[in-house]
């Protein structure tokens, strides 16, 4: 039989002081409910149920088809949370259930994978997974008989001063055979001070039938940490942003100093590339070997060749090719392709445009919805007028064109292969091959028309 997993996402995290549900604030850009999701998918969990509660629709949209979800009006505990998913945990009888809260994004799909081994070969009705830690305090405690199997959970409140000294703490994460939670949610009840139904009252009805239940300790502490207010969620941040670093340094990736540098868990690095502070690269980028990356760029969702210096550069959902040159302040918006051997100087906009083989972009120069050939020049100032006031139109230029300095493109236009066009021209008209193209009037010189006209600044 299949096993699921139920994530736990309901709460406000009220300390947040967030518009948004808690398991929707950020660890690296990426919400922590993702990073849990994405934990048990790689512990090989496909069927997934995430219930919602606090603005369950921004969640629901968020999720966007991916999970099952599950709402719970009303937050009366852990307990009452997993009984909204119990339907969908009916569909997995016979099989076993993992439940994870989603604020903790250190848990890893290899800690949960473990303790699943370690589940069904010691033949558990329930595995809590645990970690040891230096500071135990305000966790819930491990409690062991003397066969090593789990007795209780023991709250930080509710601890004797010998439990307190256990350092071995529970994570909130729970391996169950169904069969087992299902019942034991039909058993549990809210007679406590907050009358609420508290998932921990499962284990111990299942440990006072005699149901074999016991611990998993993760090899890794940190699976037990989440957040309750922006300080712990920048501690999440510290660790993770670090953790990443360091496996992008084991892999050949060079980072002299690490300040202000941050690299998404899904970034795939080449060897002996260099990455430089203040540089930010996020979601599905992909970068070759013998790169500079930086400083101060943000690439997301973009492919870079090999052999690639991009400074001071913001791309997003673009691509660079192998033996380009951009920057320093370069700003690729989405869907902007550019091929090999391409150089793109100071202050220069792409957006929506292929930009192919040796063509040089000079500064202060701005493409958009264009299709550019091979080895062009565009000199300083150069624009790409794209839109008339309702719709974008495209420009083409050919192979080999040189374009003057302040040259306006009006769109739609096509310049065909080795044009040239005059500095400071407004071209409007198609240009054909081997053409030099000159729009702008003859230059008139009106004598004296300064004093005639009391044009004479003051120079005090």
């Amino acid at each position: 039989m299949e096993n699921c997993a139920v994530i736990l996402a309901g709460g406000q995290g009220k300390r947040m002081k967030s518009n948004k549900p808690k398991a929707l604030c950020e660890v690296l850009f990426k919400p922590m409910v993702d990073w849990t999701i994405d934990a048990a998918r790689d512990a090989g969990i496909k069927d997934i149920c995430v219930v919602t509660g606090h603005l369950h629709e921004m969640l629901e949209a968020h999720l966007d088809g991916e999970t099952e979800t599950a709402f719970q009006s009303e937050r009366l505990g852990t307990g009452h949370a997993v009984m909204q998913a119990a339907p969908f945990i009916e569909k997995f009888k016979g099989g076993n259930v993992l439940i994870l809260n989603g604020d903790c994004p250190l848990m890893d799909g290899d800690t949960i994978e473990r303790a699943l081994a370690y589940h069904t070969k010691s033949d558990n009705a329930l595995t809590v997974i645990s970690a040891k830690v230096e500071n135990p305090f305000g966790y819930g405690r491990i409690v062991r008989d003397d066969g090593g199997f789990l007795k209780e959970i023991v709250e930080e409140k509710d601890a004797s001063d010998e439990q307190k000294a256990i350092s071995e703490v529970n994570s909130g994460a729970y391996w169950f055979k169904v069969d087992v939670l299902l019942d034991a949610l039909s058993k549990i009840t809210n007679d406590n001070n907050q009358n609420e139904y508290y998932l921990t009252d499962c284990i111990e009805i299942a440990i006072s039938e005699n149901l074999k239940a016991s611990a998993y300790t993760a090899k890794n502490s940190d699976v037990v940490l989440g957040a309750n207010d922006r300080i712990q969620l920048l501690d999440l941040n510290d660790k993770l942003r670090i953790k990443y670093l360091q496996f992008q340094m084991l892999q050949g990736v060079d980072i002299p100093c690490s300040e202000g540098v941050i690299i998404g868990p899904d970034v795939e690095i080449g060897t002996d590339t260099r990455i430089l502070p203040g540089t930010v690269l996020l979601g599905d980028t992909v970068i070759g070997s013998n790169c500079v990356i930086g400083p101060n760029s943000y690439i997301t969702d973009t492919e870079v060749g090999n052999n690639v210096i991009l400074d001071n550069v913001v791309a997003d959902k673009s691509s660079v090719g192998d033996e380009c040159d951009l920057g320093p302040f370069v700003h690729l918006r989405p869907n902007s392709f550019i091929k090999s051997d391409v150089h793109i100087g100071n202050f220069v906009e792409i957006k929506n445009s292929t930009i192919d083989d040796g063509t040089k972009v000079s500064h202060l120069t701005y493409v958009g919805d264009s299709d550019l050939g091979k080895n062009i020049n565009m000199g300083c100032g150069c624009v790409t007028v794209n839109f008339d006031g309702q719709q974008k139109h495209r420009t083409t230029i050919g192979d080999g064109s040189f374009i003057g300095c302040n040259t306006n493109l009006i769109s739609p236009v096509h310049l065909g292969k080795f044009c040239y066009t005059a500095a400071g021209s407004t071209i409007d008209k198609d240009v054909p091959d081997y053409s030099l193209a000159i729009a702008r009037n003859h230059q008139t010189n009106k004598e004296g028309w300064v004093k005639d006209n009391d044009k004479i600044r003051n120079m005090d």
